[in-house]
């Protein structure tokens, strides 16, 4: 069976979507929508796309388009709810980009209309189809790393700088992401303090430092920038025994257990055992698992565990209450209310 899907966006993340729909088995890319001519004019040459495959300016025109079953979005956060709410109600499934929207309220009430509409709503939360994630996920739960104690991640470049969120928006999601795949649970209470230099309208924060607060007393320490020339892509879980740290920007050994912990000897303390243990990680195209996962889910209606519409919204609940906290000047938020999102 093949699912006629139409594919909003053709920029630098649109092209992969494109190219992994072209080459799924139970998909048929029906029509590609842009705004901008000369993206669809890119797209179009880049991939040798078949001349039955329609290229289209207009979203809404595309949505009138015959053999579409399905949509996917990867266009700007701030036009998600308007999309997405349309395509759904003319009884479409939806791919969407992260985050699902920028205010919880429209998250939870496009996932109730898929819901009443029997459809799947799916965020691409490509990092939790990450074979490396996977088996980070394993670690963790297999106690390997003793006690967990607390987390940080650092997430920085120096480009691209966005106009349409900040720096917490744009880069904070893949990281709690990451976390609450790990640790099997969601922060209660955050905390986010911004500084801003480059001047924006509306001013954006180009660095954050946030903390998160789980329910196990679990603390996460995240960094975020846009304006650092040294990129990094860590993350690390530290235990009593060891720490799991994951370094995307690593070719060979992005996942790595660096073993040891602290013994009282001869009135000191002292380490113990301190070794690193490279974990070897099967080869896998994430994205390309996130479409199969997505068109599975339309196959065999049911629902993703993973990457559902309700996943997606319980993390804008989590950016926006970081975001009141940043607006706020890194007051202590909990995450279990109804916070407003990004423009408010």
């Amino acid at each position: 069976m093949e699912i006629g899907i139409a594919i909003f966006g053709a920029g630098r993340w649109g092209v992969h979507l494109v190219r992994n729909f072209l080459n799924h088995p139970h998909s048929r890319v029906i029509a590609i929508v842009d705004p901008h001519a000369e993206h669809l004019q890119v797209i179009q040459k880049r991939l040798q796309l078949d001349k039955d495959i329609a290229l289209v300016e207009d979203w809404i025109e595309a949505l009138e388009l015959p053999g579409i079953s399905a949509v996917a979005i990867a266009t700007p956060a701030s036009t998600h709810y308007e999309i997405i709410s349309a395509a759904l109600k003319r009884g479409y499934h939806v791919f969407s980009e992260k985050p699902l929207t920028l205010e919880y309220s429209e998250s939870i009430a496009l996932c109730k209309l898929a819901d009443k509409k029997k459809l799947q709503l799916f965020v691409d939360h490509t990092y939790l189809f990450n074979p490396v994630i996977e088996t980070g996920k394993t670690i963790v739960n297999q106690g390997k790393l003793g006690e967990l104690r607390y987390g940080y991640a650092t997430r920085t470049h120096i480009e691209p700088v966005r106009s349409d969120v900040d720096a917490l928006w744009d880069l904070a999601i893949h990281d709690i992401c990451i976390f609450n795949s790990w640790l099997q649970e969601t922060p209660v209470e955050v905390e986010a303090n911004g500084t801003i230099w480059l001047p924006q309208k509306p001013p954006q924060s180009d660095l954050v430092m946030a903390k998160l607060i789980y329910p196990s007393g679990f603390q996460a320490f995240l960094h975020l920038c846009w304006l650092n020339p040294d990129k990094q892509r860590r993350l690390g879980v530290v235990g009593s025994q060891g720490t799991l740290i994951f370094d995307e920007t690593s070719e060979t050994q992005p996942l790595v257990i660096q073993h040891g912990h602290l013994e009282y000897l001869s009135s000191r303390w002292k380490a113990v055992d301190v070794v690193p243990e490279v974990i070897s990680i099967k080869k896998a195209e994430p994205l390309a698992q996130v479409c199969h996962e997505f068109l599975n889910c339309i196959l065999t209606n049911t629902t993703s565990k993973i990457s559902s519409g309700w996943v997606g919204a319980k993390l804008v609940e989590i950016l926006c209450a970081l975001n009141n906290s940043l607006q706020q000047q890194g007051k202590a938020i909990r995450c279990d209310q109804a916070y407003s999102g990004f423009y408010n």
